[in-house]
């Protein structure tokens, strides 16, 4: 009774989200459509599928193979055409006979030799089993494990970027919408100062040059909401494009059930985000976590095994065979055979021993740039976590700054009202808040992204 309560309560509150076509997303709910709906995340579970498929296919050099052959064939002459001549040989006793046997055959209208092989067919089935192959077969099951492992490696990578790219994305609408809200603060301030205008006006203290002053300065206002309404609009169509979020650009779109897209709403806010020390992980650590270093270390490996399997190609090769099938040529049998096949490729031995030290050359190379990659590694992870302070620094000092650009217009208004300032120091003391406020916003933006990059190696 419980869950069926539970499933009507659900029920009911998807249907009133969907009448209001109200969606709210976060950015890990972003993260996760992106997962979904990104091809290139799609494709890269395919090519783990592929190099599975690839490892299956070197499996089966480990077992026999077997084969099914026909062959049949009809020539204009017999193939085989002899007489006693060609029997006894070319002497007294073979023309004797071949004499006798013309004089027959013109008696009897037959011919005086003997023909077959006008025509024959036959078929056979053939087992063979590799018994050893210089290790090739063995190395080529391990490069193609390697395969897999680098395929998901390679996975990982692409997630990770994705991640980025939508959380970048995600974070950059907000500031967008976090500045809208900083003009809609600083036009309602402008809303009181025009009262106090007019009202300055009525008494005879202010001119009309003040009003217009207030005039130009809303319509300032106006052009910088306009943009950001753009901005907001066009960041939104990339972010929603690239997760697979349905929407309709135009309200009055017909027989459209996709939410209209100022009716999608972005949830998480920057003054969410912690500091750096919530976030702390040991630069090794990440160094050592990351999927580029597990890739250097499988490209090494794939390098020793590319020259074992080089090596293989000069090692003798031993295979077992079965053999068993019907043959009418000369004359109509079944029969079967059981043979062994040994190769020693001794001229190419001269050939391979100069392959190998290519290939020992190209481990050498791999190791090197192994080793270097991964302390360019251990420095980027120092890089993200020196990023990541400064910029939470930075965001501490344009919050300080916002702080004492609010202050300043409190006490400048104050003192506005006394009669003791003009309307432009005001007014002025209103554009350093804008400034800070879009300071702030901006540095918000910043640590964000290098939160980003800094969380998405760990």
């Amino acid at each position: 009774m419980n869950r069926l309560y539970i499933f009507i309560i659900a029920f009911t509150a998807s249907l009133s989200v969907f009448a209001q076509e109200k969606v709210c997303l976060s950015v890990d709910m972003c993260r996760e459509m992106a997962l979904l709906n990104d091809p290139y995340i799609r494709n890269s579970q395919l090519d783990i599928l592929a190099a599975k498929a690839q490892k299956q296919e070197v499996l089966a050099e480990f077992f026999p193979s077997m084969k099914i052959q026909g062959f049949g064939f009809w020539a204009l002459e017999p193939l085989l055409k002899i007489n006693a001549i060609d029997i006894v040989g070319d002497n007294e006793t073979g023309r004797y006979i071949q004499n006798l046997l013309v004089k027959v055959s013109e008696r009897n209208g037959t011919e005086p030799y003997f023909t077959t092989m006008k025509y024959g067919y036959g078929a056979s089935v053939t087992v063979t089993q590799p018994i050893f192959a210089g290790g090739r077969i063995v190395n080529g099951n391990k490069l193609a494990r390697l395969g897999i492992e680098a395929s998901q490696l390679q996975r990982e990578v692409t997630i990770r970027s994705k991640e980025e790219e939508v959380g970048k994305a995600y974070w950059e609408i907000v500031a967008l919408e976090q500045k809208k809200n900083s003009l809609d603060c600083l036009d309602s301030l402008l809303r009181v100062l025009e009262k106090d205008v007019l009202s300055g006006l009525d008494a005879g203290v202010l001119t009309q040059a003040d009003l217009l002053q207030i005039k130009m300065k809303k319509n300032e206002l106006k052009t910088g909401y306009i943009q950001i309404e753009g901005g907001i609009k066009l960041l939104k169509m990339n972010l929603f494009n690239s997760i697979g979020q349905p929407y309709r650009f135009l309200n009055s779109s017909a027989g459209s059930q996709a939410p209209h897209l100022d009716d999608i709403c972005l949830t998480d806010r920057l003054d969410s985000l912690l500091s750096p020390e919530h976030y702390y992980l040991s630069e090794e650590d990440i160094a050592a976590r990351v999927p580029e270093a597990k890739l250097l270390e499988l490209a090494v490996n794939s390098k020793k095994i590319e020259k074992k399997m080089a090596l293989g190609e000069v090692l003798p090769s031993i295979g077992i065979g079965t053999s068993y099938g019907y043959s009418q040529t000369i004359n109509g049998r079944f029969n079967g055979m059981v043979y062994g096949v040994a190769s020693i490729p001794i001229t190419d031995w001269g050939k391979a021993s100069k392959k190998l030290e290519r290939l020992e050359y190209q481990v050498e190379k791999a190791r090197n740039e192994s080793s270097y990659l991964n302390s360019q590694l251990l420095l980027q992870a120092h890089q993200l976590w020196l990023n990541l302070n400064v910029a939470w620094e930075k965001m501490q000092v344009a919050r300080e700054n916002v702080e004492l650009a609010e202050a300043t217009v409190s006490d400048l208004m104050a003192r506005f009202h006394a009669g003791m300032i003009t309307l432009s120091e005001v007014l002025s003391a209103q554009a350093k808040l804008s400034e800070a406020s879009e300071g702030l916003v901006d540095s918000q933006i910043e640590y964000s992204k290098a939160l980003t990059e800094y969380t998405g190696r760990q």
